[in-house]
């Protein structure tokens, strides 16, 4: 965003903003304290432990609207989404796991529209949800598969893309939900996509695809009928 580069590091529960000479300038979210007597990790199975203020709990994704708030998709465990303000102040939090409007199952990318509106990938509820500013749930997609990665083009005629990394199959949809078009498979050739798991689309017909599995990026110019 505005030519830096935001880094959502679920390892470290911190999201990190760095300027284009690599210096640290914003970050969010803390890393354990590495000393003695820290309270261990929990169990696997184990339920995680409560999300606190201005906390991750591996982290997903991050996004802003048009007044630059910030918004991150927190994530694997918190399942929830966590809202700063443009200077990196906490502000507030909605959400829980479940699979009700609101709740979630993984919230595993995030992406704003020209209203400020937020669209949250539920990957394992396999649907998108769409809230206001405000954490107010507005509608929900799911039309779309497991959504790994989603984006939204530019103004005025916004389209939204979503991936699923298990099918390899990438969705076009207009911000009321509507399918338009699909396109993409599993697999390692030109066209084909293995576990896609961030998509940029800078403009309507041009998509930057990045792959897991495949350890690549692929530019995309699309060519509609």
């Amino acid at each position: 965003k505005d030519d830096n580069i935001w880094c959502v590091d679920e390892g470290s529960n911190m999201v990190i903003e760095f300027n284009p000479e690599g210096r640290v300038i914003m970050l969010l979210g803390r890393k354990w304290e590495a000393v003695e007597g820290r309270p261990e990790q929990p169990a696997r199975g184990a339920a995680p432990p409560a999300p606190r203020d201005g906390y991750f709990n591996r982290p997903t994704d991050v996004t802003w609207d048009p007044a630059g708030n910030i918004y991150v998709s927190d994530g694997y465990n918190n399942s929830r989404v966590a809202k700063f303000d443009r200077h990196g102040a906490w502000i507030k939090a909605w959400g829980e796991r479940g699979t009700g409007p609101g709740q979630f199952n993984i919230p595993h990318t995030i992406a704003s529209d020209a209203q400020g509106n937020i669209y949250v990938g539920d990957r394992t509820n396999r649907r998108i949800q769409v809230f206001d500013s405000d954490g107010k749930f507005l509608k929900q997609f799911a039309n779309v598969e497991a959504p790994w990665a989603i984006c939204i083009t530019p103004s005025p005629a916004q389209a939204l893309y979503s991936a699923d990394a298990n099918s390899g199959r990438v969705f076009k949809l207009d911000l009321n939900g509507t399918l338009l078009g699909t396109f993409g498979k599993f697999g390692k050739q030109q066209k084909e996509f293995g576990w896609i798991h961030e998509i940029s689309c800078p403009s309507e017909n041009e998509l930057y695809v990045g792959e897991l599995l495949n350890w690549r990026v692929q530019k995309l110019l699309l060519h509609p009928r």
